[in-house]
């Protein structure tokens, strides 16, 4: 059985694994969904995450961004991560099932602070950068 968490909100994926507040999480038998749950997080920061999905026997992560201290950290906890997600959170699965999923291992969270022109006010702004695109294991462009 696999069990696949998705960084979640209101149906899709959630752009920021360090700032996800609940997963979907789903069991499998690896070729179809057996059954699926919302799971809400308590905490926020790579390292308490990681812990609450080993906690919950994750060993698969579908999310949109993630830092590369969160992807040596989930790593270390034996947790497959297939960033670079968007989109309906169901169909991520299915498509990861299907061997269809188009990831990228070299998604890069980053924040920028930046000063509003007429502001004293500073804002925090998130970008994503991918570079090579995956599908079953293999680089395409």
């Amino acid at each position: 059985m696999m069990k696949i968490a998705v960084t979640h909100e209101n149906g899709q994926v959630f752009p920021h694994f360090g700032h996800c507040k609940e997963f979907k999480v789903y069991e499998t038998d690896g070729q179809h969904i057996i059954a699926s749950h919302i799971a809400p997080v308590h905490s926020q920061g790579h390292g308490a995450l990681a812990g609450f999905l080993k906690s919950m026997h994750i060993d698969t992560l579908i999310c949109g961004s993630l830092g590369g201290s969160a992807k040596q950290t989930l790593g270390a906890v034996d947790i497959t991560v297939y960033p670079g997600i968007s989109g309906p959170a169901d169909s991520a699965v299915y498509a990861l099932l299907t061997g269809q999923l188009l990831y990228s291992q070299n998604v890069q969270s980053c924040h920028h602070e930046y000063q509003n022109k007429g502001s004293r006010k500073k804002e925090k702004t998130n970008c994503n950068t991918a570079k090579t695109a995956y599908r079953n294991g293999q680089a395409f462009h």
